[in-house]
């Protein structure tokens, strides 16, 4: 039989006065009917929910002193969404071709979530093969890839493949349509109403500057694989035999500019929904209603150097970064590191990114118990006073709380130990 030394006996009385002093205080708390109150830190926060797609304030923070000629018009940062400019942006408007925004952006989910690749063969239906407008004359019977159809619609703003397309993702106009309204609404899109996929229709077929500025920055910030297509100023279809020209001529004629899309009808006017970007800073312009095929060019690239001239976006590198440590009340660990959860971008005026403020907000202690991903704090991105962005601090590690029953069991487990050393 083994003999318990001297130092053994030592440790275990100090334990056992360790769990008396525990039970005492537990018993005699229980008694006194005391109710804790929740501890409260210096930086009360419930709940940050940072979102870069966040929707944006439906008017412009300034309005610059010069008009645009058309009826409608707006410019807003791509990654931030933040409005620069705008004229009657929320005035419903027919949109022609720009319609196809919507088409592309579903598609590319499509594409993007494997519903559909870019290599999948289409047939032709007779529904497709009668669209008029442009067009890349398309037979009913034909097979041509997904890519294929995607690059004529694009390019050239083909209806025909704009209508192979919507079957191919949906299994029918009309289905695919019911997509676009619903998409419209999920993206906040308050004014907006589809009733096909390639803006054919002019009455009751509407949406305006702001709205398609929403859709347009959906597509080139999620799907940006649309750029190589949006960007082709030449290229052909149907094996060589029918040339495929870029409708929006900004695509040679502006540096930088990445697409999007044209639009005219007679009752829409001559439409464009340009983007462009410099030196890692993006915008996008939308214009309705011009006069001619110029101005909705030359106007809009007026927008597009407006914002170059004026704005640039800087992005605050922070995402997996450690923002310190915070002590844990009542937990079985005691302190656990917190991180920042995120990246943001803010916009700017040219010449003030220096003045950009960063300010930390965390407590020096929070409750047990702590989740790993638990928002604890936040870094406020500020400028002259102005909020431009949030970015979350999480806990990096988890703490449980300390009940008598695991504080038992951890002294016991400490004691073992050390007396197996």
């Amino acid at each position: 039989m083994e003999v318990i030394s001297l130092k053994q006996k030592r440790r275990l009385c100090l334990v056992l006065c360790i769990i008396m002093c525990i039970i005492t205080s537990t018993v005699g708390a229980g008694a006194a009917n005391i109710q804790e109150a929740t501890y409260e830190t210096d930086v009360s926060i419930t709940s940050i929910e940072i979102d870069k797609d966040e929707k944006n304030e439906e008017t412009a923070a300034e309005t610059p002193k010069f008009t645009v000629d058309a009826k409608s018009a707006i410019l807003i940062e791509a990654e931030t969404g933040k409005v620069l400019y705008a004229f009657n942006e929320n005035e419903p408007l027919p949109i022609a071709s720009i319609t196809k925004i919507m088409t592309m952006l579903l598609v590319m989910e499509a594409i993007d979530t494997g519903k559909i690749n870019l290599t999948d063969k289409v047939t032709v239906s007779a529904h497709a093969s009668r669209m008029g407008g442009s067009q890349v004359y398309l037979k009913e019977g034909e097979i041509f890839t997904i890519e294929e159809l995607l690059k004529a619609v694009a390019v050239h703003s083909a209806n025909d493949a704009s209508v192979a397309l919507a079957e191919a993702v949906a299994g029918s106009e009309e289905a695919f349509v019911a997509m676009m309204n619903e998409k419209s609404q999920e993206l906040g899109m308050k004014n907006t109403k589809f009733l096909d996929c390639t803006g054919l229709t002019d009455e009751g077929h509407f949406s305006t500057a702001y709205d398609i500025a929403i859709m347009s920055r959906e597509l080139l910030v999620k799907h940006p694989r649309i750029i190589h297509y949006t960007t082709i100023w030449h290229d052909t279809f149907r094996d060589g035999t029918f040339d495929l020209d870029n409708t929006n001529k900004l695509v040679r004629r502006y540096r930088g500019t990445t697409g999007i899309k044209t639009g005219f009808t007679n009752a829409a006017g001559f439409c464009l929904s340009a983007s462009a970007e410099r030196n890692g800073t993006k915008f996008i312009s939308v214009l309705l209603g011009a006069k001619s095929n110029d101005t909705r060019f030359s106007e809009s690239a007026r927008l597009l150097d407006y914002g170059f001239s004026n704005w640039e976006s800087v992005k605050i590198e922070k995402k997996d970064m450690e923002a310190g440590v915070i002590k844990v009340k009542k937990g079985v660990t005691a302190e656990i590191p917190v991180t920042f959860s995120s990246d943001a971008f803010v916009v700017v005026r040219k010449g003030s990114r220096d003045k950009i403020e960063e300010t930390l907000e965390i407590p020096e202690v929070v409750n047990a118990p702590v989740e790993e991903g638990q928002t604890i704090g936040v870094l406020n991105i500020d400028l002259d006073g102005e909020r431009l962005a949030s970015i979350p601090v999480v806990a990096a590690g988890s703490s449980e709380k300390c009940t008598l029953a695991k504080a038992l069991a951890m002294i016991i487990s400490k004691w073992l130990t050390l007396s197996i050393k």
